[in-house]
């Protein structure tokens, strides 16, 4: 093998030896199948196949349309190839093309939840490929071809598409062209350029170019506009050398002959063609402020820094990952499936390509979020010119695009499901994605009929700024900014943010008129406690806590987050000065974890260390509560490291008699302890060696025997196991609390601040 093995590949900083050894360590490949139903009992396996599989077959030769009901179908992509044109490789054959199609299959599933299986077929003759093809309809919802040369593609698409009455699309085609046009719209809004007198030029004549060409024609571009090129030069009008229909179709009345005169006053350039393709004395020649889309991979036509040298009025785009404004087909093809699956499209039409643009396009306007953000370690994008293209980590694609794709299938007449509430499939689409988005889901919905004022405590930080605009802007209610109206607006100016937008409030904790009415408040109740009046004055001037939840205690605001700039249990003792716990009730901190579809209560995460036995049995009431509240019935274990009596210990016997206390005070929820977690959320281990335990399902709310256990075990569920852990969350205040970790994210802030106006009910 070459030195090229330990080299890193332009822009990856990934060797070939690195890539070889990914694809090959565990099991080799990138994808396998799983079952989506139980198969663990001789009832199930008659369920899944003979003899209950005949029902569903008998349902679906009856009415062919509840095949999507009864199988995959209606999540189900082929990804379909033979090779001929393999990312930047060329023909290298059909088996050649497995890692590239089991990649796509992969992403299909990272980023749309869409299921997917690579089929590679070994023939070059299109009219084999083809009748190959057309007999696959009924076992998926829709055809991905890939790496497919031109002008096969075009032939096979096109007859494919007649055949089938499913979405057929080729993405090489249609993806990139799909991204590159979002990128153009946003580019020529920075340059105050009008779609209709844009003169574009366009190099190279391949599937990809031919696509984008033709996207832009069908959204409004003037043909006239537009120049194509192929490396013979201008395709214009009476040209007869290397031409086909394809071709032909966009020829143009020009006496320009080369690249070179077409890009003279041009005012966009896009290339698909091959490094160096771009000189500088063409880059020069362009209009002012050019458009280049230089999109050949893996080594563009020309870099950013080459045109930077040139001139400095440029806005650039490439397929590269470590330049701004990748032009990368994961924008497109998983989203635009997605949404052409759940309205069960015949066709993906050029109304629905039309309306991914416009989604793209409209999301790279919009502030940026911190999960983005994280994921490539950088500073926050912001519309400009680095910055008209969204990124594909972005965790709003999945709520933009498919929702366009599918209301443009409706309107256009291709869809043959109906979606009545695009809203709530929105919120469907996120949840598909996250397990946090699915969860909260029903929690959002009623605080959106029920809005409520939150104050947003460390509103000078950045993140929880962006959260409150992002509380706003969701229909949640008023986001409440407390801090000083300089460094507010300071921060608000660097991060790009409008502090007079509707929902936004703030509110300066030194010249408030409540000052007085809160320092009474508080020193009502310290006065007994070592504080004096001064004393109360300077919290309640100086420390944000108190003044915030001064203000929850007086009515001033529904609810209180805070927490990014100091440890838990600071916030939690400076919120416990001036708030109290509900009547009856005792404030316990509660952790949601979501694993493998389950979701789990585990108390109490936050702020008892190592609680009594009564306080055992009160944390199991608060919890059950609050899993009630959250639409769970609750099933509740005492856990402890012994079950039912063994291995015996003195924790052990602190839970039991958590349990006893339970009996004498006869609560409305099923509840039983001591038990190992294994027991408590296995029903199987239940029902076989305890038959006589009290719960009807596994548990769903644990509680923990000490704060340690359960500190330590959610963490490791997080870490290890894969798990997503909400939390903690404050349950028993008299007025809603919520405390986030310090360092928080923005979309973590705007969770705790939608639980706590959830807390503060209708």
């Amino acid at each position: 093998m070459s030195d090229t093995t330990s080299t890193p590949r332009p822009g990856t900083g990934v060797t070939d030896q690195e890539a070889l050894d990914f694809h090959k360590q565990g099991r080799p490949g990138k994808i396998e199948i799983n079952p989506t139903k139980p198969m663990a009992t001789q009832r199930d396996l008659s369920l899944a196949y003979s003899p209950g599989v005949a029902v569903p077959v008998k349902a679906i030769a009856a009415d062919p349309g509840t095949a999507y009901d009864y199988t995959s179908r209606g999540n189900m992509v082929a990804v379909i190839s033979n090779g001929t044109a393999i990312l930047g490789l060329g023909n290298l054959g059909a088996l050649a093309s497995k890692p590239v199609m089991e990649g796509k299959a992969v992403l299909f599933k990272r980023f749309a939840d869409v299921d997917s299986i690579d089929l590679e077929i070994d023939t070059e003759n299109v009219d084999e490929f083809i009748n190959c093809v057309r007999y696959l309809g009924p076992s998926f919802g829709g055809i991905n071809l890939e790496d497919i040369k031109a002008p096969d593609c075009f032939i096979i698409e096109q007859r494919l598409r007649e055949l089938m009455d499913i979405p057929v699309f080729h993405d090489d085609q249609h993806g990139t062209a799909i991204i590159a046009a979002a990128g153009l719209i946003n580019a020529l809004e920075l340059t105050g350029r009008d779609l209709k007198t844009t003169k574009l030029v366009c190099n190279g004549a391949g599937a990809a170019a031919i696509a984008c060409v033709e996207l832009i024609k069908a959204m409004g571009f003037n043909p006239d506009n537009i120049v194509l090129c192929d490396t013979k030069g201008v395709i214009y009008q009476g040209r007869s050398e290397g031409m086909n229909q394809w071709k032909s179709a966009h020829a143009v009345k020009t006496d320009n002959r080369t690249l070179a005169d077409a890009m003279k006053g041009a005012d966009v350039v896009f290339g698909l063609s091959q490094k160096g393709a771009f000189s500088a004395e063409m880059i020069r020649s362009m209009a002012e402020r050019p458009i280049i889309f230089a999109m050949a991979n893996p080594d563009p036509e020309i870099t950013p820094e080459e045109v930077a040298r040139i001139r400095d009025d440029a806005i650039m785009a490439t397929g590269r990952s470590d330049y701004p404004n990748q032009v990368n087909n994961v924008l497109g093809f998983p989203y635009i499936f997605r949404g052409a699956l759940d309205v069960r499209a015949s066709t993906i039409n050029d109304e629905m390509k039309i309306a991914a643009v416009k989604a793209l396009a409209n999301l790279a306007r919009e502030d940026v979020p911190d999960d983005v953000v994280a994921a490539y370690q950088g500073t926050r994008p912001r519309f400009g010119a680095q910055y008209i293209i969204p990124v594909p980590f972005d965790p709003r694609l999945i709520s933009a695009i498919p929702v366009a794709v599918a209301q443009a299938a409706i309107e256009s007449g291709v869809a043959r499901r109906a979606i009545p509430d695009m809203a709530a499939y929105a919120r469907e689409l996120s949840a598909r994605r996250d397990p946090i988005a699915s969860t909260l889901a029903q929690l959002y919905e009623r605080v959106r009929r029920h809005p409520k004022r939150i104050v947003f405590a460390e509103a000078e930080e950045e993140q929880v700024m962006r959260a409150a605009l992002s509380y706003a802007n969701q229909g949640l209610g008023t986001a409440i900014l407390l801090g000083r109206e300089d460094l507010l607006h300071a921060t608000a100016e660097r991060a790009g943010i409008d502090l007079t937008r509707p929902g936004l409030e703030i509110v300066n904790a030194r010249i408030s008129k409540r000052v007085e009415a809160y320092i009474d408040y508080l020193y009502a109740r310290l006065q007994r406690r070592g504080y004096l009046h001064r004393d109360v004055t300077r919290l309640i001037h100086n420390d944000r806590n108190h003044f915030a939840a001064c203000m929850v205690a007086l009515g001033d605001a529904d609810g209180v987050v805070t927490g990014v700039t100091r440890n838990y249990s600071t916030a939690l003792d400076d919120v416990r000065r001036c708030i109290d716990a509900k009547p009856g009730h005792r404030i316990i901190g509660a952790s949601l974890v979501l694993a493998r579809g389950r979701t789990v209560i585990v108390a109490d995460t936050a702020v008892h260390d190592m609680p009594t036995a009564e306080e055992l049995a009160d944390i199991a009431e608060e919890a059950a509560g609050f899993a009630r509240r959250l639409g769970y019935e609750p099933r509740v274990a005492m856990l402890a490291y012994s079950t039912f009596g063994h291995p015996s210990g003195e924790r052990s016997e602190r839970v039991r008699e958590a349990v006893n206390i339970l009996d004498r005070r006869y609560v409305n929820f099923e509840f039983d302890g001591e038990m190992a977690a294994d027991v408590a959320l296995n029903r199987k281990i239940m029902q076989t060696q305890y038959p006589f335990a009290r719960l009807s399902g596994p548990a769903n709310v644990l509680v923990m025997p000490a704060f340690h256990s359960a500190s330590i075990s959610t963490k490791m569920l997080q870490e290890l196991g894969g798990s997503t852990v909400i939390g903690p969350l404050l349950v028993g205040f008299d007025k809603p609390v919520q405390i986030t970790s310090m360092g928080a994210k923005d979309s973590d802030i705007v969770n705790m601040a939608a639980i706590a106006a959830y807390g503060a009910g209708a």
